[in-house]
């Protein structure tokens, strides 16, 4: 086989997955059409079914443009399905968003998100899918005072908190794990 020959395999092997490339795919099945996820068979410190996950996530950051989804939302789909994947589907409640910040807006119902930024929330269906999968959703008071955004602006089943900062340390002080925005 000349090198020409081995080399044009070789890219379609890449191209076509087959060689045990893995492969994206949109959604999961906790989440789906958000967070994707690949086959990664044989990886090393994959979810494990003896835990109980009860993850709190620091969302701080927005989309760099208010038109696209927050990129630290999705990131939670992501989570949510590397979990499913593995057939772990977390008790409703025990994943958290945590909104403040420059994110906060991310959390705004339709009607302000358009009166603010002149299009319709980008991250309205990934929150409620995340809902749907058990994710509580939770934004600060502070922030939304900060923002001067009213209560009745965010979207339904958005819980209101004190503060973010009680939250998380709440949270962690009865042994939640923590992840960074």
């Amino acid at each position: 086989m000349s090198n020409a020959t081995r080399l044009i395999l070789a890219s379609l092997s890449l191209l076509s997955g087959w060689g045990g490339v893995a492969h994206a795919r949109t959604g999961g099945d906790a989440v789906p059409a958000y967070g994707a996820v690949h086959a990664a068979d044989g990886s090393a410190n994959r979810p494990d079914p003896s835990l109980r996950y009860r993850v709190a996530f620091d969302t701080a950051r927005a989309a760099p443009d208010p038109a696209q989804i927050n990129p630290a939302l999705e990131r939670i789909a992501r989570f949510m399905n590397l979990l499913a994947a593995d057939r772990i589907h977390p008790k409703t409640g025990d994943v958290v968003a945590i909104v403040y910040g420059a994110a906060t807006p991310s959390i705004l119902a339709d009607g302000e998100y358009r009166a603010r930024f002149g299009r319709d929330n980008p991250n309205t269906a990934l929150l409620r899918a995340l809902r749907k999968a058990g994710v509580s959703i939770e934004v600060c008071s502070y922030a939304l005072a900060g923002q001067k955004i009213a209560r009745d602006a965010v979207a339904d089943g958005v819980q209101v908190d004190l503060s973010a900062m009680v939250t998380l340390a709440n949270l962690q002080l009865r042994g939640w794990a923590v992840i960074p925005g």
